[in-house]
């Protein structure tokens, strides 16, 4: 039985809104967690030291060995959380590719876990970046095809060809 489900996308790809749909399609609980959350929690601080996370405004993002250590922490935590029981779905940007999934890979352990790849276009990413307001010019295009270089997945869906609803019922299909 699927325990947790790992999306990965760049930002604006539509993580957030198959995860939505996810929750309102799939017949048991699921928790949502995501990197957002993880970034969120950490302090202020964390993001104007070499230590943390830096958004550069061309919208690379820099992470240092405090994130590194804050953030394994966090990935273990969600690996337990999974282990005790619960239904995670995990929105996550794997900004190193093929290593950002070995350490979830080492975290989740024997968890049956589905990986899925939420790609879209950059141009399509970035226009909704712009449109959102909220996100760093830029930080779209550069992730888009970077966070999925040599990750193997389950399932791909496309966002920049079939809504997040769509999506979710495809992903769904799959959860056992």
């Amino acid at each position: 039985m699927t325990q947790v489900i790992v999306l990965n996308g760049g930002s604006s790809s539509g993580k957030s809104g198959i995860v939505r749909c996810l929750q309102a399609v799939l017949p048991d609980p699921w928790l949502a967690l995501g990197t957002d959350t993880l970034v969120e929690a950490m302090p202020a601080s964390m993001q104007t030291s070499d230590g943390g996370i830096e958004f550069a405004s061309d919208g690379e993002v820099v992470v240092g060995p405090e994130f590194r250590t804050l953030e394994a922490a966090w990935l273990e935590g969600v690996a337990a959380m999974a282990r005790a029981g619960a239904r995670v779905i995990v929105d996550e940007v794997f900004l190193g590719g093929a290593d950002s999934q070995r350490r979830w890979r080492k975290a989740l352990g024997e968890l049956p876990v589905l990986w899925v790849g939420v790609r879209c276009d950059g141009a399509v990413a970035t226009g909704r970046e712009v449109a959102r307001g909220d996100r760093i010019i830029g930080m779209a295009a550069s992730q888009a095809e970077a966070v999925h270089r040599d990750v193997e997945y389950d399932l791909e869906v496309d966002t920049a060809h079939a809504e997040s609803m769509e999506c979710a019922r495809s992903i769904a299909a799959h959860v056992n």
